[in-house]
């Protein structure tokens, strides 16, 4: 997500590309997603590129896309159970854990803050077994008219 905020800011169009959700799971069933995740990512680019003017940017100026896909299935390997376009959730999953060691400093750890996913978020697409495509800007988030591109972008795109 970093490099894809970082490339927006210089005005390169950019997707932001991870597979799992808020939990974590097995490293083994992660990397075994990432097969899927890849196929998809070949599909939507491709999409780009047929939608796409002839020899003209793939992505509107200042646009970008972030895709999380769900881990499906006990070995990671599984189809998803569709595509959404989505909002990223707004909701800070991670808070700081901060331990006074005391001799006069903190520790300081991360914990996760699961809450209920926001309606239509990425979050809640991802724990539905459904693979999120937000759109997103150099700010992270975007408008209502980015949002109804990338439904009309990514209609009838299977996994």
């Amino acid at each position: 997500m970093g490099g894809a905020v970082a490339a927006l800011e210089s005005g390169v169009p950019a997707i932001a590309l991870s597979t799992g959700g808020v939990t974590t799971p097995d490293p083994v069933t992660t990397v075994n997603a990432s097969g899927p995740t890849v196929d998809f990512a070949v599909e939507l680019i491709d999409r780009l590129r047929l939608r796409a003017p002839r020899s003209g940017p793939l992505l509107p100026p200042g646009i970008g896309l972030n895709v999380n896909h769900p881990v499906v299935g006990a070995d990671g390997k599984g189809t998803a159970a569709g595509v959404a376009s989505t909002v990223q959730d707004p909701q800070t999953l991670l808070r700081p854990d901060l331990t006074d060691a005391g001799d006069g400093t903190w520790r300081m750890g991360v914990q996760v803050d699961p809450r209920p996913a926001a309606r239509g978020g990425n979050v809640e697409a991802v724990g539905a077994g459904r693979i999120a495509v937000s759109p997103m800007s150099a700010d992270r988030n975007t408008g209502p008219v980015d949002f109804i591109r990338t439904a009309s972008l990514i209609a009838g795109l299977r996994p």
